[in-house]
């Protein structure tokens, strides 16, 4: 064994990039190729894979530090064989930057080649997806875990790997086909030996750096503890409540490497059933980014190499259309102008913002919005201006039921699970989404018009405070559970949410949110519904309160509730009704059971 020391690749025209995940801890046993860091500029994000294998002795980086290529990240205890050979230099001059710091195959002449299958491995619980791009041709050399095609669902995208490493002989798909888990991809010349481990799960894309994303080969298998994940990296999570976020954290081969801190704007779509004669030259990070914020990128011109849509062309395109100097396609088809302006499409005609030399006035400091705020803030936006809120105030008496609360504690403390009022209002909240479906829903467009989706589940979201914001984790099956299990499920994934580690599944598939500001204060406030959600509850902190009780005033603890509800699927009657359910099962808390 032989101490190794594994450096940052050539990873492009890229100078003092931010570490922004490390991925790996003294200890672990690494392979080649599996990713070490996450590093993020100013355009892109990437992985750093490992050039040797071995056991991690020392890490030399941290989270924030700056590196470039050279620098030290970490001292392997490894054979020096394990240590992936030097690039050779006929490497082409069109191989893209980051293509450098992956491994290239090689296949001896040696060992005899076979046709294999390449199939879909495990995407997740996602079926008929469509192709948008191959990014491979017959003829191609491609690596293991090098992406071949670009799959959409109408939530994501994310590349498809190769399992094998070797010569493709034939394709099987082509764009605007559909696939499946187990559709055969193409026919590839492997090489005995050369295989990726057993179902191997896709890595959603995230956005590469420099020109040639598309081709670049992503990281190899991530060890154990560390999987793909396998599902469709979702859209961010929607925050909730000036609350926070929905899509929290990133954690690692998540996906959600792109900071979204754009102006948002309900931009036309295309029209149904419009077919385009080739992609745009984006990124499926791009195109994701896009479709979120209803761009039609076909009609955004690209400012990076050969064309291509960056991050900063969509802003820009969002910034025009917002102030009325450029209409979409569908805008000029349906009149656009000032038909869109009166309407309130696209929000054309405001002032612009505000450019104020702060430092004039005294002074002043700068910092950045944390990851989650930059994410955060473009959907409370379009939440907040796409939905008609409404909120109403109410307050519940909940002196019986903290009693209980106290005692059920006292009752279960060696158990270690200690319950909040928030587990007991999770469950009360079921019980009024049970009698009150509209509640429970979520409003759809389709071609036939509006309708509202009713769901059959019950997962309730709930606002949990990190170091970098609030993130909105979800209790999932609510109306299956007992307050002690929900209470149980909080602790964890509020630790989990404090560590960085909340999945997109933890935050994905709520009907519900609850944000509660108990533990810090206030009285009311205003929460902001997380989409595509029709309601959510913001609670305050308790006080003891007189109460006339018909004869004298009796100290009662009254909880401040605070409902905002979506005008289009709910009206003042049955948002009143919901309340008045609401705070009685609170007062008594046996209601659940009827």
């Amino acid at each position: 064994m032989a101490a190794v020391e594994v450096k940052v690749p050539d990873i492009g025209d890229f100078k003092d990039v931010e570490i922004i995940e490390v991925l790996v801890k003294a200890g672990d046993q690494i392979a080649v190729e599996q990713s070490l860091i996450t590093v993020e500029s100013d355009k892109a994000s990437m992985e750093i894979p490992s050039s040797a294998a071995g056991v991690v002795k020392e890490l030399k980086v941290k989270v924030g530090d700056k590196v470039n290529e050279g620098s030290l990240l970490l001292v392997l205890e490894g054979e020096d064989a394990a240590a992936t050979p030097a690039q050779p230099a006929a490497t082409p001059a069109a191989a893209p930057p980051a293509a450098a710091a992956l491994a290239t195959t090689v296949v001896p002449a040696s060992i005899a080649a076979a046709t294999v299958e390449v199939l879909v491995p495990d995407i997740g619980d996602f079926d008929e997806v469509a192709v948008i791009e191959v990014l491979v041709k017959v003829g191609d050399t491609v690596a293991v875990e090098q992406s071949l095609i670009t799959v959409e669902s109408d939530k994501a995208s994310m590349e498809i790997p190769s399992s094998t490493a070797g010569v493709v002989k034939e394709l099987k798909v082509k764009v605007g086909d559909k696939v499946s888990k187990g559709s055969v991809l193409a026919m590839v010349e492997s090489i005995a030996g050369t295989k990726a481990p057993a179902s191997p799960s896709p890595q959603p894309s995230p956005a590469a750096a420099g020109e040639g994303a598309r081709t670049t080969p992503s990281p190899a298998g991530v060890a154990e503890g560390r999987g793909r994940g396998g599902a469709f990296e979702p859209h961010a999570a929607s925050p909730s409540s000036g609350s926070g976020l929905q899509a929290g954290p990133r954690t690692a081969g998540e996906g959600d490497r792109e900071a979204r801190a754009l102006p948002t704007a309900a931009l036309p779509q295309h029209e149904p059933g419009v077919q385009r004669a080739h992609l745009p030259h984006a990124s499926p990070t791009i195109r994701k980014l896009a479709r979120e914020l209803g761009v039609p990128l076909d009609e955004v011109k690209g400012s990076g190499p050969k064309g291509r849509i960056t991050q900063e062309d969509v802003q820009v395109f969002v910034k025009s259309v917002l102030a009325g100097a450029t209409q979409t396609r569908a805008q000029a088809a349906k009149g656009g102008g000032a038909a869109a302006s009166a309407s309130g499409g696209g929000l054309a005609g405001l002032l612009p913002w505000p450019q104020v030399d702060f430092a004039k006035f005294g002074p002043i400091e700068k910092k950045d919005l944390s990851r989650i705020k930059k994410i955060s803030g473009p959907v409370l936006h379009r939440n907040w201006v796409t939905i008609p809120h409404v909120t109403n105030h109410d307050d519940a008496d909940i002196t019986d039921l903290e009693a209980f609360r106290v005692l059920t504690n006292k009752e279960n403390e060696k158990s270690g699970v200690k319950v909040t009022m928030l587990g007991f209002l999770i469950k009360a909240c079921v019980a009024a989404l049970q009698k009150f479906p509209d509640f429970n829903a979520s409003l759809e467009s389709t071609s036939a018009g509006d309708q509202l989706v009713l769901k059959k589940y019950f997962h309730i979201g709930f606002a949990a405070d990190t170091p970098n914001g609030l993130v909105v984790p979800v209790i999932r099956d609510a109306d299956k559970k007992g307050v002690l299990q929900i209470s149980t499920e909080m602790g964890e994934l509020a630790k989990k949410a404090r560590d960085g580690k909340l999945t997109p599944t933890d935050m994905s598939g709520g009907c519900f949110s609850i944000s509660s500001l108990g533990g810090i204060g206030g009285r009311y406030f205003t929460p902001i519904i997380n989409a595509p959600e029709v309601a959510i509850l913001g609670v305050c902190r308790s006080t003891t309160e007189p109460v006339w009780d018909g004869k004298a005033f009796q100290p009662r603890l009254i909880l401040p509730l605070s409902l905002s509800w979506d005008h289009r699927v709910v009206d003042g009657a049955m948002a009143a009704r919901f309340n008045v359910f609401l705070i009685q099962v609170l007062g008594d808390f046996r209601r659940v059971l009827l």
